[in-house]
């Protein structure tokens, strides 16, 4: 896959900037005021780094870190911090993502599981199919014999606006391989999430 840059170049920068003052002066408020005289620069940057992951790919965050392993019984990473925007309204949802697998003669490098859990969230997305796209890569590159992830999120768009419920808590899974198909697999996975 073509190496994509880790930052947007200069127009990006300045189409995201140009775009920010616009929705400032469509709001109603005064881009030239001493408080958002700098917002739109500060605004594009930061929107830069919430999708950096367009610029990512998982074969570039995991690099080298797959190795060989006799290891047979569940590989577990719990509780990995996730932020990413709801691609409806822009909004943040911010949860824990609950990845593992069952390796087949290799295992990946710690981080690197973390690190591919943020080359998706860092997207604009739903997170039924962030569940189902970290899934999916570990799957790919590691070829292991199951792969089962559950995420837990709070999404602003329900919490700021709309319902306005506070306390809800959206909960997304995907099973796959022997953890789909093997009913005492998805029993222990599920009791170690516990």
């Amino acid at each position: 896959m073509t190496r994509l840059p880790n930052r947007l170049d200069g127009s990006h920068l300045e189409a995201l900037n140009v775009a920010f003052l616009q929705i400032l002066e469509a709001v109603g408020e005064d881009p030239q005021r001493q408080g958002l005289a700098k917002t739109p620069g500060r605004a594009a940057r930061s929107f830069e780094f919430l999708t950096q992951g367009y610029r990512q790919t998982v074969e570039e965050v995991v690099n080298d870190a797959i190795f060989d392993s006799d290891a047979s019984e569940i590989v577990m990473v719990k509780d990995i911090e996730l932020y990413s925007m709801c691609e409806h309204h822009l909004l943040p949802f911010i949860g824990k993502a609950h990845v593992a697998y069952i390796p087949d003669g290799k295992v990946i490098g710690l981080s690197k599981v973390a690190r591919i859990v943020d080359v998706f969230a860092r997207r604009l997305q739903i997170q039924e199919q962030l569940t189902t796209q970290i899934a999916d890569a570990l799957m790919q590159a590691l070829h292991p014999l199951g792969v089962a992830v559950v995420i837990e999120a709070k999404h602003l768009c329900m919490m700021m606006r709309g319902v306005e419920k506070q306390n809800s808590i959206m909960t997304t899974s995907c099973l796959l391989g022997v953890f789909k198909e093997d009913a005492r697999t998805r029993t222990e996975f599920l009791a170690l999430l516990k």
